[in-house]
């Protein structure tokens, strides 16, 4: 079966790719424009399946459908709100709404593999979900932590965040005033509520807020150490294999 993921976040794209591993799925391929998915269709064979982000970073991926005739089956991956999520249902396509639960994941998976093949191709007209998508819902990322301090509740802003790492299997918040803060969420859930023009996930430990980033500097083995504004409490290393996608985000 040969399945790939169009989603314009990259770090949506290898958790999505993650879960996918967990429940025997592999998806082979991962786009992340309008402009690389029509390329890619025109000059490859379609897939079985497609998890179909909405809007891309260069347009909403319905576009893709206006350059390409494509029979694939697709699953939606979208942080739309609900109201307009009802359009999704139309002729069997199925949604996931960001950030994707696991179970939810299974589900989709589940009722694709079980439609016969002659139900699987997409016969929806897109210009019905266009016309509903006219005015887009802006995607709405976490603006700041409840925190327990002692017996009370405070309040944590995310722009006073310089990072977010794992340590003792626990996850903790860097403050510009020097404080650290117990959060109860794990990196992995992070991915889709953190905005990703802010933070980036340099290593499994550590997301660095760009805004706070003081100097970079070379290390071993092609990676990157990175010197925040406050936080100095352990050496930030960009792991190797992010250091391109690290480049071009702070770009």
């Amino acid at each position: 079966m040969k399945v790939i993921i169009i989603e314009d976040e990259k770090p949506s794209a290898r958790r999505l790719q993650r879960m996918l591993t967990a429940i025997d799925m592999e998806a082979q391929t991962m786009l992340h424009s309008v402009e690389e998915a029509v390329d890619w269709f025109q000059n490859n064979a379609h897939p079985d399946l497609i998890f179909l982000d909405i809007q891309l970073s260069d347009g909403l991926s319905f576009e893709i459908f206006d350059a390409v005739d494509i029979k694939s089956a697709v699953i939606f991956t979208t942080a739309y709100d609900e109201y307009a999520l009802q359009a999704f249902k139309l002729n069997s396509i199925d949604y996931l709404l960001k950030p994707i639960d696991e179970d939810d994941l299974k589900v989709a998976v589940d009722k694709f593999k079980t439609r016969a093949p002659k139900q699987q191709a997409v016969t929806l007209d897109f210009n019905d979900i266009k016309n509903l998508l006219v005015n887009p819902i802006e995607r709405e990322y976490k603006k700041r932590f409840s925190v327990k301090v002692g017996q009370h509740l405070k309040l944590v802003n995310i722009d006073d965040i310089e990072c977010i790492y794992s340590e003792n299997k626990g996850t903790y918040a860097y403050t510009s005033e020097g404080r650290n803060y117990l959060l109860d969420v794990t990196l992995d859930q992070l991915e889709d509520e953190l905005e990703p023009h802010v933070f980036f996930r340099v290593s499994r430990k550590f997301y660095v807020n760009i805004n706070a980033i003081k100097d970079m500097v070379s290390y071993t083995n092609s990676r990157l150490q990175i010197k925040l504004n406050s936080y100095k409490e352990q050496d930030i290393i960009v792991a190797r294999e992010r250091v391109k996608d690290f480049k071009n985000w702070l770009e």
